[in-house]
């Protein structure tokens, strides 16, 4: 058997437990009898994290669910494979329902061809929606549902007490999730997402790739910013909602303005 190391009483994080990287971060959240998975990873580490989960002494069989932060591949495509073992269920926003249960490659960053990526993408049905303010019970446990778009549509932060699940909104450098309108990145909603995360009342984020870190307000308020600016830069294309100084540019070329 393993010594099982908590970041926090009641959580695990695997790729701490284990002393290597497999993957993004999956966090096993325990009580009493009872325990969840946040995120599973890549389908190539579900036996070795599963194997681990029997080394710490959690019986396979009381896993309440494994819960999905967002629909990209990295943090889901060994949902099918773990549901399987664990005869357990699927937890996961409403946006995310139908890209997992078609297994849509596009939706799910699996498949991109420019970069030469070309990944499977097992489908899997969610069998539990959750939406802004519901409760995920784990023992006596409660993780309170934030529905935190931005990254994705479907993205779902989890906050337990101080600590924040806080998936791909933000990490330790101030940086976040890819910005992309292909899987529903949405500029506007990722600065009401951060300023909520901004104003909230906990010390410590658990995000979904990185170290654990306490909550940095002056971090957060630069990193609002700067996503703020990009609504109006063409640096993200269709995320942009105006690029002010189009009309300056366009009336220069217009106007047959030599080089400066």
């Amino acid at each position: 058997m393993l010594s099982r190391k908590p970041v926090f009483p009641n959580v695990i994080e695997v790729n701490h437990q284990l002393g290597e990287m497999i993957g993004c971060n999956v966090y096993i959240v325990f009580d009493k009898d009872e325990w969840i998975l946040i995120d599973i990873g890549y389908e190539e580490t579900v036996d070795e994290i599963l194997e681990m989960v029997r080394q710490l002494d959690f019986p396979l069989s009381n896993c309440k669910t494994i819960v999905a932060t967002h629909a990209d591949v990295d943090h889901i495509q060994g949902l099918a494979k773990a549901k399987q073992i664990l005869r357990t269920t699927v937890t996961a926003h409403p946006k995310a329902v139908e890209p997992l249960r078609v297994g849509d490659k596009l939706w799910t960053f699996a498949d991109i061809p420019a970069q030469g990526l070309h990944l499977d993408m097992p489908p899997v049905e969610v069998e539990q929606v959750v939406n802004d303010g519901d409760k995920i019970k784990v023992g006596d446990l409660e993780l309170e549902v934030w529905s935190t778009p931005g990254h994705t549509d479907s993205q779902l932060a989890f906050r337990l007490g101080d600590l924040l699940f806080s998936g791909d909104n933000l990490y330790r450098d101030g940086g976040v999730g890819a910005i992309d309108a292909h899987h529903g990145s949405d500029l506007r909603a990722f600065v009401k997402s951060l300023e909520r995360i901004r104003e909230a009342d906990v010390k410590w984020l658990l995000p979904s790739h990185g170290p654990i870190f306490r909550k940095d307000t002056a971090m957060l308020e630069a990193t609002i910013e700067r996503i703020k600016s990009y609504l109006h830069m063409p640096d993200f294309g269709t995320c942009a909602i105006d690029w002010p100084l189009m009309d300056d540019f366009e009336q220069e070329l217009a106007d047959g303005r030599m080089p400066e």
